[in-house]
């Protein structure tokens, strides 16, 4: 398998992502994160085509509030090695990828935050060990379990995307943004791709989604979703107000699904990327919700 590291002096002053690096080898690659304080662990799941630099407005305020932040980079996202075969990006081989760094940590009553596809890795991961999980927080995501049709935005998200090997990052991200970015912004969410070879995985995501039944990772997300149908433990759904792919009627289908969570939460004046967008008020909303459920 070939894959590639990205040039480091490409991640040279981003803003506000002073965290120290972290690496581990998993499955071949190796796999960046964040590990940022202590207490009970808080695991950041991000989605396509982002990486851990979309939760630094929010790892501070977790820390300050004593609890340990992790935030991994995917194969294929932000510092993590980048497999140029597509073959290599499946929706198993992430949820195993992100189970070692679990395991290698030894995470115990773990909070998942997740958010876009950072929801089908993430819930997965968190209903399959739930030695290791007991709190979710689940943000702007779906299970694309084919329970229910994809959004007509998602479809032409993924028709855009299946024309387009060589994703243009910063229109992605600027389509989606409901507040004004700084330039270094979008220049930090290119820095993971110098060229269109580095951005296989981001590419694959959209073509991963199992629209039918019979599809790879159909079964696994249906069993995901029968699993929160019996969590009672507690969950947090906050889900931003203007995201055409995930409407705030997915946030409240989800609480209506989770046995444990509480009444839907919104975010004003964000879209996909709340994370981004208001990423202080997504701080305060968890750990709002730290707090009470512990």
């Amino acid at each position: 398998m070939t894959a590639d590291s990205t040039d480091r002096s490409r991640f040279e002053a981003l803003p506000d992502y002073d965290f120290e690096p972290r690496w581990l080898t998993a499955d071949g690659v190796r796999v960046h994160y964040l590990d940022e304080g202590t207490g009970r662990p808080v695991m950041l799941f991000h989605g396509e085509p982002t990486w851990s630099f979309l939760y630094r407005k929010i790892i501070p305020p977790l820390v300050a509030a004593g609890y340990r932040a992790i935030a991994p980079d995917y194969p294929g996202f932000g510092k993590s090695d980048k497999p140029r075969d597509p073959e290599y990006y499946t929706y198993d081989r992430h949820v195993s990828v992100m189970n070692t760094l679990v395991d290698h940590l030894d995470l115990q009553r773990t909070t998942a935050v997740v958010q876009d596809w950072g929801g089908p890795i993430g819930l997965r991961l968190a209903v399959e060990r739930r030695d290791r999980f007991d709190r979710l927080v689940i943000m702007n995501t779906g299970l694309f379990s084919t329970h229910a049709s994809p959004s007509p935005a998602f479809m032409q998200w993924r028709a855009f995307v299946q024309r387009t090997p060589d994703l243009p990052v910063t229109m992605v991200m600027g389509n989606a943004a409901r507040q004004t970015w700084d330039e270094s912004v979008y220049r930090a969410y290119e820095a993971p791709f110098a060229s269109a070879d580095d951005k296989v995985g981001a590419h694959r995501f959209p073509l991963i989604v199992p629209l039918s039944a019979d599809d790879p990772g159909a079964a696994e997300m249906l069993e995901v979703r029968r699993a929160l149908e019996a969590w009672t433990d507690p969950a947090l759904v906050l889900f931003a107000t203007e995201d055409p792919i995930f409407a705030p009627a997915v946030g409240q289908r989800l609480v209506d699904a989770i046995p444990g969570a509480e009444p839907l939460e919104l975010v004003p004046d964000a879209g996909h990327f709340l994370q981004e967008d208001q990423g202080e008020a997504v701080a305060e909303h968890i750990v709002a919700f730290l707090r009470r459920s512990e």
